[in-house]
C-alpha cells in the first residue's frame, strides 16, 4: 500500500511511513462478519486492495475457527463469569484527547483495560495471544498514523474495533469502503434499532468484556467516542459505571478528525477514497454523538461523571488526574500517582499535531458546532 500523504490542508503532521505488512483492523473479523460486509458493499474492492481482502478472507477463516477453540476451551467459564466492578467510560468526539485520558486512568494498577490485541483478535485472544503477540510483534506498528501517539500490541485500545471484529454492526466498518455510504449509521447512538437488534450488541459487548474479565479481574477502563452517544444504554448494563467526558477546542478537532478518517480510509480501507463529503460528515456526526448525549446527560449523576478540557489536562495534567479521581470517588489517587508521574516524564518530548484554517472553515465550525462552542467556553478561543 502507498504511504499516506493524505493531510488536511495547513496541517503539520509528524511523518507517518505506512508499510504493507502491518496489522489492520480487519485482519481480526470473523467470517461471517466479513462475507456480510462483502455482500453488503457488493464486494467493491478496489483493484489495488485485492491482495489485502484476500488475506482477510484467510485471517477470517482462522479467527472463526479459533473462536470455535476458545469456545470449546473457555465457553462454560465464560458463562460464569461475573464483571465485579462497573467499568469507567471515557467518552469525548474523536480527537478530543480520548486516547490520552486512556493512557493516564489505566495506569492505576487497580485499573484494566483492552489492550490492541485483545481489539483486533476479540474472537480469540484468551486462546492465542500468548503465541501471537510472541511471534507476530512486528505487524503492530510502533506509531498511530494519525498523530504519532505509541502504538503496540499491549497499550490500550479502543473496544468499538473489537465490536467490529466481532460482526457487529458499526459506524467504523466505514473506514473498510470509504467510497460507499456510510455503514451502520444507526449504531452510532443504538436508537431506532429493533430490541433484537440492541440485544444482540448488548449480549457482544457483555461477552468481550467478560473475556476481559477472565483474563484480568481489575475494573476496566474502557475508551470509544461512539460510546458517548449510548450513555443511556451503558447505564442499563452497568447502573454503577462511571464516565469521564473529555472535550477540546473544535477548532483543533476538525481538522484532527478529518485528518483522521483520511489516515485511516486510506491505510485500512478496501478502495482508493475519494473524501467526498466527508466533511460534511464529520459536521453531522459530531451533532448526532451530541444531541444523544445531551439527552442523555439528566440520567449521569454528578459523582458518576467528570468533565475534563483537553486544554486543562495537558496544562496540569496530575491535578486534573486528582480531580477527577475526587469527582467519580475512584480511591486514593496516591497509587496511581507514581506511574503518572513516570509516564509523563517519558512523553515529555511528544509534540501535537498542528492546524491552520482558513476564516471560511471556521464560520463554517461555528454554523454547524455553535451550541457546543458556548457550553464549553470555547467561543473567545479563536
Amino acid at each position: 500500500m502507498d504511504n499516506a500523504t493524505d493531510e488536511t490542508p495547513g496541517e503539520k503532521i509528524a511523518a507517518y511511513k505506512d508499510r504493507f505488512w502491518d496489522a489492520r483492523f480487519l485482519d481480526g473479523m470473523s467470517f461471517s462478519g466479513w462475507f456480510r460486509l462483502l455482500v453488503r458493499n457488493r464486494f467493491a474492492v478496489g483493484p489495488r486492495r485485492v491482495c489485502m481482502a484476500l488475506i482477510v478472507t484467510t485471517l477470517a477463516v482462522m479467527n472463526s475457527t479459533l473462536w470455535a477453540v476458545q469456545q470449546l476451551l473457555y465457553g462454560r467459564k465464560l458463562a460464569r463469569t461475573k464483571i465485579e466492578h462497573a467499568p469507567i467510560f471515557i467518552i469525548g468526539h474523536w480527537r478530543s484527547g480520548t486516547t490520552l485520558l486512556h493512557e493516564l486512568l489505566v495506569l492505576d494498577p487497580r485499573h484494566t483495560y483492552p489492550n490492541s490485541y485483545q481489539c483486533f483478535a476479540p474472537n480469540h485472544f484468551l486462546v492465542s495471544s500468548w503465541l501471537f503477540k510472541r511471534c507476530f510483534w512486528f505487524l503492530m506498528p510502533a506509531r498511530r498514523p494519525m498523530d504519532n501517539m505509541p502504538l503496540g500490541f499491549d497499550r490500550p485500545q479502543e473496544d468499538e474495533f473489537a465490536l467490529c471484529n466481532l460482526g457487529v454492526p458499526s459506524p467504523y466498518l466505514t473506514i473498510a469502503f470509504p467510497n460507499r455510504p456510510p455503514q451502520d449509521q444507526p449504531y452510532l447512538t443504538l436508537r431506532g434499532l429493533s430490541a433484537e437488534a440492541l440485544d444482540r450488541w448488548k449480549e457482544a459487548f457483555l461477552w468481550f468484556l467478560k473475556c476481559l474479565t477472565l483474563r484480568d479481574a481489575r475494573r476496566i477502563v474502557l475508551k470509544s467516542p461512539p460510546h458517548t452517544a449510548r450513555i443511556k444504554t451503558l447505564l442499563e448494563l452497568f447502573p454503577e459505571a462511571r464516565f469521564v467526558h473529555i472535550v477540546r477546542d473544535p477548532h483543533v478537532l476538525f481538522p484532527s478528525t478529518l485528518n483522521l478518517w483520511k489516515r485511516l480510509y486510506r491505510r485500512d480501507g478496501l478502495q482508493k477514497p475519494h473524501y467526498q463529503g466527508l466533511e460534511q460528515h464529520v459536521f453531522e456526526t459530531f451533532n448526532r454523538m451530541y444531541e444523544a448525549f445531551e439527552e442523555d446527560r439528566g440520567l449521569l449523576e454528578p459523582r458518576r461523571c467528570c468533565e475534563v478540557r483537553y486544554e486543562d489536562l495537558v496544562a496540569d495534567p496530575i491535578g486534573e488526574m486528582r480531580r477527577v479521581y475526587n469527582c467519580l470517588e475512584l480511591g486514593q489517587f496516591d497509587q496511581a500517582l507514581p506511574g503518572l508521574q513516570e509516564y509523563l516524564a517519558s512523553q515529555k518530548d511528544y509534540k501535537t499535531n498542528c492546524y491552520q484554517i482558513s476564516t471560511e472553515t471556521k464560520a463554517e465550525i461555528a454554523r454547524h458546532w455553535g451550541p457546543f462552542i458556548q457550553r464549553y467556553g470555547y467561543g473567545d478561543n479563536r
